[in-house]
């Protein structure tokens, strides 16, 4: 496999790993991108575009990146507070009364942030026709019954994140959130990432399909845990219903679904985009502007949830919308908070290194939390630093 782009002098290890995920883990095509300091030092793609294609994956090629969404979502509301827009502290039916139904009242914004909310599921699943309406999600997300008493557990809201905080940032601005991110995150940092893709950017945008891990000859297997498998499997498990909010899952190569606006699941970026961004959280950053001050990358990364997932039936840490180090996804040091997708894609910030990380693909794993390809790509991150910090 050709390797192309660049990495920086200590970086080398990115390189060799990125070529081996291609040659062991089953990549087809992908990108990785590595920020230090503001500064990009590691710029490298692969393969094809297509998942099922040949057409070669080019600079700038883009794919749809899953619940690594929700880390740029995260961002809307946390920028809302930081301008005291919005009360992480104040109950969601404060900005959306409508939600203080069926036990909600409540619920509190830090709740939506750390998944503890309590309305992983929907006892009515959407279409996918339904689903990208945001005033119909918003309607059967403000009628639904919490499973559990908001704020006294957590678990993933895997789909329904998309309409928790896409409508309190509608609420509170008065904006679609797909317009909001584009305008006040990805234009301030310069970063390739959509929420909603706009027509004119949709040819830059790959395939994306399933794939399998060859190795010597064979088949890489990922055995989890068996509770784990034993929740997937059954259909009236937390977990089931929650990764089913929508049904059946929508055709994620679909025009119609890449247009539509769902901050749980469906934003688009390159691997360059997701750097750019969470580098644009921790600080200074090449041709962009820094979104985050101090406090709320300290807010950001403040452990708010952790300990078993009632819907992800593993340990989970949360912060305030993000993934925080640990067993179920590690990162690059206890300090790193960000977000993986489903099945490939991973970006975060680590502030203590002044790294930050993105990856993209166009062939999705069983993997949940924890893809072995970017993990690979952070261990070889971390293998640089301590190449390049001697």
């Amino acid at each position: 496999m050709d390797v192309n782009g660049t990495v920086a002098e200590g970086f080398e290890p990115v390189r060799a790993a990125f070529a081996r995920n291609f040659g062991l883990l089953g990549d087809r095509g992908a990108a990785v991108s590595v920020y230090r300091h503001g500064h990009r030092v590691v710029d490298l793609w692969g393969g094809t575009k297509d998942v099922d294609g040949t057409a070669p994956w080019e600079p700038g090629t883009a794919q749809i990146v899953r619940s690594a969404t929700k880390g740029v979502a995260a961002a809307a509301l946390l920028l809302l507070h930081q301008r005291g827009e919005l009360d992480l502290d104040a109950p969601v039916g404060e900005y959306w009364p409508e939600f203080k139904a069926a036990g909600k009242e409540s619920t509190l914004v830090r709740h939506v942030l750390a998944h503890r909310a309590g309305v992983p599921v929907l006892d009515r699943p959407l279409t996918p026709e339904q689903a990208v309406d945001p005033d119909f999600g918003a309607r059967a997300v403000a009628a639904q019954a919490p499973v559990w008493e908001p704020g006294t557990d957590h678990g993933y809201h895997a789909q329904t994140y998309s309409w928790l905080t896409g409508e309190l940032v509608r609420r509170v601005t008065g904006r679609p959130v797909g317009e909001f991110i584009a305008t006040e995150i990805a234009g301030p940092a310069g970063a390739d990432l959509w929420l909603g893709l706009p027509e004119p950017e949709a040819a830059r945008v790959g395939r994306v399909g399933p794939v399998e891990a060859a190795e010597a000859g064979g088949v890489l297997k990922t055995r989890p845990k068996r509770s784990v498998s034993e929740a997937y499997a059954d259909p009236e498990s937390l977990t089931r219903r929650a990764f089913a909010a929508i049904t059946p899952l929508p055709d994620e190569n679909a025009p119609a679904y890449r247009a539509a606006a769902l901050p749980a699941s469906n934003g688009i970026a390159t691997a360059d985009g997701l750097a750019r961004f969470y580098a644009s959280l921790i600080g200074e950053v090449d041709g962009g502007t820094r979104l985050f001050r101090p406090a709320t990358v300290e807010s950001a990364r403040g452990e708010q949830s952790a300990g078993p997932d009632r819907v992800l039936v593993v340990n989970t840490r949360f912060g305030l919308g993000y993934m925080l180090h640990g067993s179920a996804s590690p990162l690059l040091s206890a300090g790193s908070f960000g977000h993986p997708g489903r099945g490939g894609a991973l970006a975060f910030a680590d502030p203590g290194s002044g790294i930050a990380f993105g990856y993209v693909t166009n062939g999705f794993r069983k993997s949940v939390t924890a893809d072995p390809r970017a993990q690979a790509l952070v261990r070889a991150v971390r293998t640089a630093l301590e190449r390049v910090t001697r």
